[in-house]
């Protein structure tokens, strides 16, 4: 960040009075802008034991599967979210479950939380976003063609926890080390 979004003025990386960390401050007006992570939200469809996933039309990780999922956007409720994105990604209608996965990734500021849902109809093509959308069973994932960490680790817990048919929400940090991580575009 350069400039203050308030009044236009250039902007400081200080610790502001009272505070415990560096944030942007506008020397002319006192704006302290906050900046926090950002909020991914999707689902995990499913359609008589298949999983319907995405292939990526956009960076990044273009050409590579994944399941539905985006930033949250505002006024949005994390399920409206998750129903919008599954829409918008593969132009299905799911009813959601209930809430999976949640994955903390602190090296990019983002928070992604996955719901189980069960897709309403095989009524499903690509969205403006997506390259292809297929269902697949477990066998049948391209699992060394997967987009992200969390969608691999979303889809493991899946399918380890359908056999005893209780899915308990999992929360898990994908930490790298210096910060960085190893999955280039």
């Amino acid at each position: 960040m350069n400039f203050c979004s308030h009044c236009g003025q250039p902007v400081t990386s200080r610790i502001p009075e009272g505070d415990d960390r560096e944030r942007f401050v506008c020397d002319a007006c006192g704006a302290i802008h906050y900046q926090n992570p950002k909020i991914v939200a999707g689902c995990i469809p499913v359609w008589e034991g298949q999983i319907l996933l995405c292939k990526r039309a956009i960076a990044p990780r273009q050409g590579l599967w994944t399941l539905p999922a985006g930033f949250l956007e505002l006024g949005e409720t994390l399920a409206q979210g998750a129903i919008r994105e599954t829409w918008e990604e593969a132009r299905a209608s799911v009813e959601l479950d209930g809430l999976y996965t949640v994955f903390n990734l602190p090296h990019i500021s983002q928070v992604y939380l996955f719901f189980r849902a069960r897709l309403m109809s095989e009524d499903f093509s690509a969205g403006p976003e997506s390259e292809a959308v297929q269902l697949f069973r477990e066998d049948d994932i391209p699992w060394d063609e997967l987009a992200f960490p969390v969608i691999h680790d979303s889809l493991r817990y899946y399918f380890d926890d359908c056999p005893r048919g209780e899915f308990p929400v999992r929360l898990a940090d994908i930490v790298y080390p210096g910060g960085v991580s190893p999955v280039k575009d």
